[in-house]
């Protein structure tokens, strides 16, 4: 039997496929909403999702760095769904502006091209912290560029939080744990990290992240949280982001051998994007301030996704 979690995986396998097949002018990876949000640009009337009216006293003003990338922009999503007012801020080396272009324009949204190295002076309750290179195939290119976003980065938004004593979030990565010796990883498990290796870039500044975001909490207790992301799959990922999924469906798409390496016996989890966005903005709103894994407790083999992959496109 086919577990739901499975079936999930191979449906949302289907829908990449079919849109980064097609040769037309919608991007690989842009959702349905994004495709009619560019048919109505040119219309008397803009469409907008439907937004709740939230009283002012439950309105939030909301900073979400990294606001057009993969993670940042389906969280852009629900919260101006849910009524808040949201300002996504991005630098666009790897964030795209399709991904949120349609909210711009909607007296509750606001984007600012901005690189979160530099200072900014804006007045919000919370702050979302994703603006980083997080695929390999960016952070690996751009090694400095990494350290800088989560480093002098996270400096600039814990500053700022203090500022405006704003509720901190910062997204962190399962890469904290290196390599690691125990599966699965539990929160309070130290990690095996080479700080010297090809990753090391993108694995040791999210650490160094995580130590600056509690230095604040234990020392200006500044409310904080830390969410340690897993693998995540939906909409608007980069064909060519150099993640497994990804690149198992571009080999698959070219018609080329899909390549595992090892034994394919090694395990992932992968969770799907709203799931991640819902247990984020969940820690957001609790009250708890300790690093906090999230992604999906299921896990895949590497060999049973090639073949999933491999069954969808013959």
């Amino acid at each position: 039997m086919v577990s739901q979690d499975k079936k999930d995986l191979a449906t949302w396998i289907v829908f990449l496929i079919y849109f980064s097949s097609l040769n037309c002018q919608t991007c690989p990876g842009d959702s349905f909403v994004n495709t009619l949000a560019k048919a109505d640009q040119n219309g008397c009337v803009r469409k907008w999702l439907p937004v709740k009216q939230l009283h002012w006293t439950k309105k939030k003003r909301i900073l979400i760095t990294g606001g057009a990338g993969f993670v940042g922009s389906h969280l852009v999503d629900k919260l101006m769904q849910d009524g808040h007012e949201v300002i996504a801020l991005d630098n666009f080396v790897t964030g795209k502006r399709h991904n949120i272009e349609q909210w711009i324009g909607h007296s509750n949204f606001e984007l600012l091209h901005h690189d979160v190295t530099n200072p900014i002076y804006v007045e919000v309750d919370e702050i979302y912290h994703l603006a980083s290179p997080a695929s390999p195939q960016h952070y690996m290119h751009n090694p400095i560029r990494t350290i800088k976003a989560n480093t002098l980065g996270t400096l600039n938004m814990l500053g700022l939080a203090r500022r405006t004593n704003s509720k901190f979030l910062f997204a962190s990565t399962s890469e904290v744990y290196g390599d690691p010796e125990v599966h699965p990883q539990p929160e309070s498990y130290w990690g095996n990290v080479n700080p010297i290796g090809p990753r090391a870039c993108y694995d040791e500044s999210k650490r160094l992240g995580e130590t600056m975001t509690y230095a604040y909490f234990r020392h200006l207790n500044l409310p904080v949280k830390v969410a340690r992301i897993f693998n995540t799959y939906g909409p608007r990922m980069q064909i060519n982001d150099g993640r497994v999924v990804t690149n198992f469906i571009a080999q698959a798409l070219n018609n080329e051998s899909i390549t595992v390496y090892g034994s394919g016996e090694q395990t992932r989890s992968f969770q799907y994007i709203s799931d991640l966005v819902n247990g984020l903005i969940a820690l957001m709103e609790s009250n708890y301030t300790m690093p906090v894994n999230l992604g999906n407790p299921v896990e895949f083999t590497v060999n049973e996704l090639a073949l999933l992959i491999k069954n969808f496109t013959n």
